[in-house]
C-alpha cells in the first residue's frame, strides 16, 4: 500500500510538471499552426505518461496470482498418515500463527519418499518401512498404527484368523457361509499397489499370495471405509486410527485390535508412520518436527488411536 501511494504521488508530480510545460508551450506562428501542434503533442506525451505509470502502480501494487510462500512447509505421501498430519498441522497453526504454514497433501507412500526426493516437499509421509530408493533419506517415526480387519455393522462375523482372512482377499473363500455367517458373496475391498498400507497388508497378512483380481480397489482408507458402511456383504482393511461407528473391526486369531493390544504386542497387525526427510532440514520443518514429537503432539496422536511412546 505503501509503495502504491508513493507511485500516486510521483504520478501527480508528473502529471503538474507535463501540464505547466504544455501551458507554457509558445505560440509563434501566424496561422497558430505551430501552437496547436505543440499543444496535441503536450497531451499525448500526457497520456503516455499516465498509462505507463498507471500500469507500472498496478503491477507493483499487486502480487501475481498463483505464486506461494517460499517459506511454506509441504509435507506429502501417505493417505493413511495424511489425516493425523492435517490435524497436526491445524493444531501447530494454532499454536505459533507467525511461523510458515504446514501444506499437507496424499498421494501415497510411495509418491512421499518420490516428493522429497526430488525436492516437491521437505516431509514425506510412509506407512510401510522406507523403500530401497528412499534408504537415503532420514527416518523419523512418529508413531505406530494397526491395521483393523473391517466389516459391516450388520454383518455376524466378529472373529477371522489370519488363514482366513488370506484366503477370503485371495478368492479362495468367496462366500460367507463358509465362514459361519450369513448374507451371499463376499465383496474383496483393497488398496491400490504402492500404498503403504497395501504393502503392510500384504508383508502381514498375505505374504507371497496375491490379492485377488476380482478386488474392489480404493485409493483411500476412508474411501474403503465408505464403500464397507454401504456394502453389508464387504470386507477391507483400514487404519484402527479411523474406524469408527460406520464399520466393525474384527479380532484376529482372537485377538481384539485396541490399543493395549498393540501396545503389548498380542495385536501383530501394526505398520510404522513415517516422516522422511533429506538429511540436512531447514529450520521451519524441523520446527514443525519437534511439535510432531514433543509431549503435546505425541499425545493427540495417541488420542486420535495411534500407539505412541507417549
Amino acid at each position: 500500500m505503501d509503495r502504491c501511494c508513493s507511485r500516486s504521488e510521483t504520478l501527480r508530480a508528473v502529471i503538474s510538471q507535463m501540464v505547466a510545460a504544455n501551458d507554457s508551450v509558445p505560440t509563434v506562428t501566424p496561422a497558430g499552426k505551430l501552437s496547436g501542434r505543440r499543444h496535441r503533442f503536450g497531451l499525448a506525451a500526457l497520456a503516455l505518461v499516465l498509462i505507463v505509470v498507471t500500469f507500472g502502480i498496478v503491477l507493483g501494487g499487486r502480487r501475481p496470482r498463483g505464486r506461494t510462500s517460499s517459506l511454506s512447509i509441504t509435507v506429502a505421501g501417505s493417505t493413511s498418515v495424511q489425516p493425523f498430519a492435517e490435524m497436526l498441522a491445524e493444531e501447530y497453526a494454532k499454536q505459533y500463527p507467525n511461523r510458515p504454514a504446514v501444506n499437507v497433501q496424499g498421494g501415497g507412500s510411495s509418491a512421499g519418499g518420490r516428493a522429497v526426493l526430488n525436492g516437491a516437499a521437505q516431509i514425506g509421509m510412509l506407512s510401510r518401512q522406507p523403500a530401497e530408493a528412499e534408504k537415503e533419506l532420514t527416518e523419523i517415526p512418529i508413531a505406530h498404527d494397526a491395521l483393523a480387519v473391517v466389516v459391516h455393522p450388520q454383518n455376524p462375523i466378529s472373529s477371522l484368523s489370519s488363514g482366513q482372512i488370506r484366503a477370503i482377499f485371495a478368492g479362495t473363500v468367496s462366500h460367507w457361509s463358509a465362514l459361519g455367517g450369513t448374507g451371499g458373496r463376499i465383496h474383496v475391498v483393497s488398496r491400490e499397489e504402492g500404498s503403504g498400507t497395501r504393502t503392510a497388508f500384504d508383508d502381514l497378512i498375505m505374504g507371497s499370495t496375491d490379492v485377488a483380481a476380482r478386488a474392489i480397489v480404493q485409493d483411500s482408507n476412508g474411501a474403503v471405509r465408505e464403500t464397507i458402511a454401504q456394502d453389508r456383504n464387504a470386507i477391507g482393511y483400514i487404519s484402527l486410527g479411523l474406524v469408527d461407528n460406520r464399520v466393525t473391526a474384527v479380532e484376529v486369531d482372537n485377538v481384539k485390535p485396541t490399543l493395549a493390544n498393540c501396545r503389548t504386542g498380542e495385536y501383530a497387525l501394526i505398520r510404522p508412520f513415517l516422516f522422511l526427510t533429506r538429511q540436512k532440514l531447514d529450520p521451519a520443518s524441523q520446527a514443525f518436527i519437534d511439535f510432531v514429537l514433543s509431549d503435546h503432539g505425541q499425545n493427540l496422536l495417541a488420542e486420535e488411536g495411534l500407539v505412541t511412546g507417549k
